[in-house]
């Protein structure tokens, strides 16, 4: 095999949209694709108030949206020493043609902690289900999403089977400011993160 142009790990990764595999109907992440601040207010079940950030990007031949998720923001990682209220991390979520819906795979290497669920559009919110190791169900879900805000939840199932209890609660805005989306382009464009920006349309109908 030639390799013909080298090319960075990022510009291998990286995708310029939505692969016409996904049906835009289904297209349930690209929304997200850009830079997000985030404010956490509960994380393991305590309240706690911790500044974040996330970026999220097209990947695999647009068959993929990856994400890295990071908490404590970049600015003040250095001045927290508690690894449990801590991640740098980082989601895969590939459409599934067979099952018609994202394969989700959660990865923070901090303190271990790793999720792996099945997300799609539940109305006009955004619902991932999942099963840990020890048997326990997990619900995670963006909601009140607008343009350039969402509220995400994370929920497990108590003992009861009935009851879903919160574990993690982050309030997310969007950053506007000059941004590199991955276009696929070279030099990379320079933008401000906008709704004319969005390749994929949030759906304010479902």
């Amino acid at each position: 095999m030639q390799v013909t142009e080298i090319l960075s790990f990022a510009d291998v990764l990286r995708a310029s949209g939505r692969s016409p595999e996904i049906p835009e109907a289904a297209d349930a992440y690209g929304w997200l694709v850009g830079s997000w601040e985030l404010d956490c207010r509960r994380y393991a079940g305590e309240p706690v108030s911790i500044p974040g950030e996330a970026h999220f990007g097209w990947a695999l031949e647009g068959r993929a949206i990856q994400d890295v998720w990071i908490m404590p923001s970049r600015s003040v990682r250095g001045l927290v020493a508690d690894r449990t209220k801590n991640m740098f991390g980082t989601t895969l979520r590939v459409w599934d043609s067979s099952i018609q819906a994202w394969r989700i795979n959660w990865r923070n290497p901090v303190h271990n902690h790793w999720e792996d669920q099945i997300g799609r559009w539940s109305g006009k919110d955004v619902v991932q289900i999942g099963v840990r190791a020890n048997g326990t169900p997990t619900r995670w879900s963006f909601t009140e999403i607008k343009e350039d805000s969402f509220h995400w939840l994370g929920e497990i199932l108590d003992v009861d089977g009935k009851t879903w209890k919160l574990e993690g609660e982050f309030f997310a805005r969007r950053c506007c400011r000059n941004q590199t989306r991955a276009t696929g382009l070279d030099p990379p464009v320079r933008f401000c993160t906008s709704s004319r920006d969005q390749k994929t349309a949030i759906h304010p109908s479902r």
